[in-house]
């Protein structure tokens, strides 16, 4: 019997009863924690770019994309925060003297910042 073009590429079947059923595996990926950004952009991948999603899981590299994409995010985040706490001029004086101004001012740094991420990074 010739070969099919699935076994010239090096691809095995299986006998299931009276059928041949491809023996398909999903390459051997590192596993790298994902961290809030990229569980965040699985969610959104998963939802709004079902190819993209597809197409990362079955060629293994879905993991590494997410934990790049986590890494990135975490940068920005930190590097957005701290500029903006300088530009408000945020210092652990106004801490000392005043809690809950500071708190107010860190909140508000956090989530401008967690919405920068996010739209630039995570939901696009």
């Amino acid at each position: 019997m010739a070969k099919s073009i699935f076994e010239k590429l090096g691809g095995e079947y299986e006998q299931q009863g009276d059928y041949l059923i491809p023996r398909l595996t999903v390459p051997a990926e590192e596993d790298r924690s994902i961290g809030i950004w990229g569980r965040r952009h699985l969610d959104y991948l998963k939802q709004y770019r079902k190819v993209t999603y597809t197409n990362l899981l079955t060629s293994g590299k879905l993991n590494a994309y997410l934990a790049d994409i986590n890494e990135q995010a975490q940068e920005r985040s930190h590097r957005l925060i701290e500029d903006m706490k300088q530009a408000q001029g945020i210092t652990e004086q106004l801490k000392a003297e005043n809690a809950l101004e500071w708190t107010g001012k860190m909140n508000n740094i956090l989530a401008c910042a967690r919405e920068i991420v996010n739209k630039e990074l995570i939901y696009t």
